[in-house]
Formats: structure tokens, C-alpha cells, sequence
């Protein structure tokens, strides 16, 4: 494996100091070293407008095909941008679920009428998205979720009922991915047939988001109920019943490379923890050390 950076990857990297350096600043110097939603002093709002700075910079996007607006950059660089980033005090990311979940799903399974609807909301993080999977009743197992959806008969409408948990940021977005049952259950076939995978506006008659606090005091998770909300009858990726094969795509790259940026954050503050027992002394307490060694 060689481990030496291309001459490519390390103006890449100077680049994007550069950027970071140049426009980290000034308005947006609150935000330096933020962890993110739920952590004290957080704005959301100011982290909004830094999102919508990024992208107009072009750092958003950065493995989409160029078809839709992306940069099609090679997997190094997008790890180079996200190291780089947290190393200059980047803070904690608002709309990932948008822009590295939704938005290749919907490359691959949104019409093109859905592509040119979404996508640009995303890509300009205009547009916040949550992630509507998780229940009560079904967590790990996701094939459990109980959360309904039909068809109005007269306007064409999805229509759901049902409720969603460990929600992530549903109080900061304005849609909302959401994988129901719309057909009954028929004995012998699997669990995992009959769904649909609908997109759904948050902000409508229906809709309940309550958050739920955190031992920290903060609220990153919501608990968000549906009582008849409604979205578009032509809002669902993939055909109704396939929604199983949508939603399995989705997750698919959510243990891919979607989480480069806060796997940086984590690494982050281990070595500013590292650094302080340093400087403190008690780095010198085999115990820590240990503790230390067994975070990282």
C-alpha cells in the first residue's frame, strides 16, 4: 500500500485550507470546532447559511456523477476534504442524510421528474431530509414496521398513519423519507413485501415531531407521528410493494462512505482528548491511558 499522497491529493488538501481558512470566519466563527445539533450553543439557523456557503463553494456533492451536479471526485479526495475540514474547525454537518442517502437513492430509483425535483434542494442545502425508518416496535429490525400508507381514492394521495423514533433532526428539516406497510400482510410470504418508500413534506396538517431529550440536555432525535398526513401519489421511489429493495439500497450506503465526515469528527476529539491528558498530566494514569486506548 503506498501510503504518500500524489501531488493531486496534496494541492486538493491545500485547497481546501484555503477555502476553510478564508471563509470559517467572521459571521460564521461561532460555529468554529461545533460538534453539532444537540451540542450546547449550536445554531442551527447560522449552520444553515454555512451549509448553503459550502455548497455555493462547491463542496457538496463531491462523489455525485456530474450529470447531476456532482463533482465525481475519487474516494482519497473526498476523504482529504473531510479530514481537512475537521482539521480547521469545520463544524458538525446538518444535512448528510440529504445529500449522501436520499439523494444516490433517488439516482437510482427517482424518475427523472423526481431527479430534477430533489436533487438541486440538496445539492444547495436548501432542503434538510430525515430518515423515517426506525419504530417502537421495529429498530434493528426493520421488516417489523408498522407505520401504514394508501391511496386516497379520490385525489390520488398517499395517505399515512403510523409513528417514527430516534428520528434525526426531523426538527430541522422539511422532508422526511419514510418506508410503510401498503399492502396486508399475507401469510407465508415474507415480512419484507408490501412496502413503500414515500417522500413526505414535514411541514403540513398531520405531522407531530416531539423531541426527545437527551442526557446531555440536547435533542438531536425526534419522535415524529403521522395521522393522515399526506404526500403526492407519484412521491414514491420504486413501485408500491418494492419499497423493501429501496429502502435496503438506502442503507447500503449508509455503511458505505456516508459517514466519512463524522468518522473525522470522532477522530478529532480523540486526539484533542490525547493532547489535553497530555498537557495535564494525566496521561501518566495507566487507567486513562487504557480508557484512552479502548476509544480509540
Amino acid at each position: 500500500m503506498n501510503l504518500y499522497e500524489t501531488p493531486q491529493e496534496q494541492a486538493f488538501r491545500q485547497e481546501v485550507r484555503d477555502w476553510m481558512h478564508a471563509h470559517l470566519r467572521g459571521e460564521f466563527a461561532p460555529l468554529h470546532g461545533a460538534a453539532g445539533l444537540g451540542a450546547a450553543g449550536y445554531d442551527a439557523t447560522l449552520a444553515k447559511r454555512w451549509e448553503q456557503t459550502l455548497a455555493r463553494g462547491g463542496w457538496t456533492g463531491l462523489g455525485w456523477p456530474r450529470q447531476h451536479g456532482g463533482r465525481e471526485l475519487p474516494l482519497a479526495l473526498q476523504i482529504i476534504f473531510h479530514e481537512e475540514y475537521v482539521r480547521c474547525g469545520g463544524p458538525g454537518r446538518l444535512g448528510h442524510i440529504g445529500e449522501t442517502l436520499l439523494a444516490p437513492t433517488v439516482m437510482a430509483f427517482g424518475t427523472l421528474e423526481q431527479q430534477q425535483r430533489f436533487l438541486p434542494g440538496v445539492l444547495a442545502w436548501t432542503d434538510y431530509w430525515a430518515q423515517g425508518y426506525s419504530e417502537p416496535g421495529a429498530g434493528s429490525d426493520l421488516a417489523g414496521v408498522r407505520t401504514r400508507a394508501w391511496r386516497d381514492e379520490h385525489t390520488g394521495e398517499w395517505v399515512i398513519q403510523g409513528q417514527k423514533v430516534w428520528t434525526s433532526w426531523a426538527h430541522e428539516s422539511n422532508w422526511i423519507f419514510v418506508l410503510a406497510r401498503c399492502e396486508e400482510r399475507v401469510p407465508g410470504q415474507g415480512r419484507h413485501k408490501g412496502m413503500v418508500f414515500l417522500l413526505v413534506p414535514l411541514d403540513q396538517p398531520g405531522v407531530e415531531i416531539r423531541p426527545i431529550r437527551q442526557i446531555t440536555g440536547g435533542s438531536e432525535f425526534n419522535e415524529v407521528f403521522f395521522a393522515g398526513a399526506r404526500t403526492e401519489g407519484n412521491l414514491h421511489l420504486g413501485e408500491p410493494g418494492q419499497g423493501w429493495s429501496v429502502a435496503m439500497h438506502l442503507l447500503a450506503g449508509e455503511r458505505g462512505a456516508s459517514t466519512l465526515g463524522q468518522q473525522a469528527h470522532f477522530r478529532k476529539e480523540l486526539q484533542d482528548l490525547v493532547s489535553v491528558a497530555r498537557r495535564n498530566g494525566a496521561a501518566q494514569d495507566p487507567l486513562l491511558r487504557q480508557r484512552i486506548a479502548q476509544a480509540a
